[in-house]
């Protein structure tokens, strides 16, 4: 196979692989945030900014997986 389609598929899978991995740490700062929300504010600032950041790299992740499946359909079938 081409190497454009090696460095899709392995871009997927191992952003795949991240955010799995990431995703028990994020429910658990979630949690942590929920309790603590009344309570102490600037406790919570660094795990709020930690989430919003991941939910970017989600996207922006997401978004570059679709373009580059785009691109190689373009590439391979254009």
């Amino acid at each position: 196979m081409e190497l454009m389609l090696w460095m899709t598929v392995g871009f997927i899978i191992f952003g795949f692989v991240v955010l799995v991995s990431m995703k028990k740490n994020m429910e658990n700062k979630l949690a942590f945030i929920k309790t603590n929300m009344e309570n102490n504010i600037e406790s919570t600032k660094g795990s709020t900014k930690l989430i919003v950041w991941w939910i970017v790299g989600t996207t922006v992740w997401g978004i570059v997986s679709m373009i580059l499946i785009v691109g190689w359909f373009h590439k391979y079938y254009g």
